[in-house]
């Protein structure tokens, strides 16, 4: 328990923002998984629309501070990744590789 007044208040302010923080990386988390669901059942044209709301999510958890730029530009980075490649294989006709799948 902390001792003095000013301990005390920095712990309150501290849930305060834990407490935001969870909400807003539980809402990334939960965009990207949408996302990657989307590009993994080869839906593309909603898959870029969902890659787009996740960068648009992942950005403004950055901005409030819930999570540091740098994660959240790798995050982006990846799911642009991701659907970068199922679309050129959608376009060049081959099966789309899986997780499991390595070279």
């Amino acid at each position: 328990m902390p001792r003095s007044k000013s301990a005390q208040k920095a712990a309150r302010a501290a849930e305060k923002r834990r407490l935001r923080n969870k909400s807003v990386r539980s809402a990334t988390k939960t965009s990207v998984t949408q996302a990657e669901k989307l590009i993994l059942s080869n839906e593309l044209e909603s898959a870029r629309q969902a890659v787009a709301a996740a960068t648009s999510v992942l950005d403004k958890a950055a901005k409030k501070g819930a999570m540091h730029p740098n994660t959240a530009a790798r995050r982006k980075s990846h799911l642009n990744k991701k659907l970068n490649q199922a679309l050129l294989s959608s376009a060049a006709g081959e099966p789309q590789p899986t997780d499991t799948d390595t070279a």
